[in-house]
């Protein structure tokens, strides 16, 4: 049975993923401070597995770490771990909300500025949603890059005017958005 309740696992999974995609080291860091005070009131401890093909948020109870290492064959109930993806195309974060959200975005971007910016949109909200399983606005730069030279070329089938426009489309669903969560 898990000893930290469902908010703090949220809000543990929440500072992880945007110290992962923090540009500035210090932002980063105080992400994880924030992080490892939550934790503390609970006497659990994180641990972020890269080596996975997608990163894992580890919370385990702090008494598990003993000089800076765990040790699995010493623990005897290691069902109080909670393990989070964090990171990698098959995030489930809550897909449904995630895709429920990105539609919603390109709903206001296709209603606000045109069917063209509302088709680039669109290829970005499934590229985002089905790759990344992440809200639009969390791209980072290295996925909007991917999105540009990859999927939206060879999986969008964008007409002339999309791929002449889809730089600012991409603007247009950064802003609306940023708006939604103001």
């Amino acid at each position: 049975m898990a000893e930290l309740p469902d908010d703090v696992v949220e809000e543990t999974t929440r500072l992880t993923k945007l110290a992962r995609a923090a540009v500035d080291d210090k932002e980063a860091a105080a992400y994880r401070r924030h992080r490892a005070e939550l934790l503390d009131d609970h006497d659990f401890t994180a641990r972020v597995r890269e080596e996975d093909a997608a990163a894992t948020l580890v919370l385990h109870p702090a008494e598990w770490v003993e000089d800076g290492t765990i040790r699995p064959g010493r623990i005897d109930d290691t069902d109080r771990a909670i393990e989070v993806q964090v990171a990698g195309p098959e995030s489930p974060g809550d897909w449904d909300a995630v895709e429920e959200h990105n539609r919603a975005v390109a709903a206001r971007v296709r209603e606000a500025h045109g069917d063209v910016h509302g088709d680039n949109a669109d290829a970005f909200a499934d590229f985002m949603g089905n790759h990344y399983a992440k809200p639009v606005e969390d791209a980072t730069p290295e996925e909007r890059a991917e999105f540009l030279a990859e999927y939206f070329v060879r999986n969008a089938w964008p007409s002339e005017d999309q791929k002449e426009a889809i730089e600012r489309s991409l603007e247009h669903v950064e802003k609306t958005a940023k708006t939604d969560r103001s």
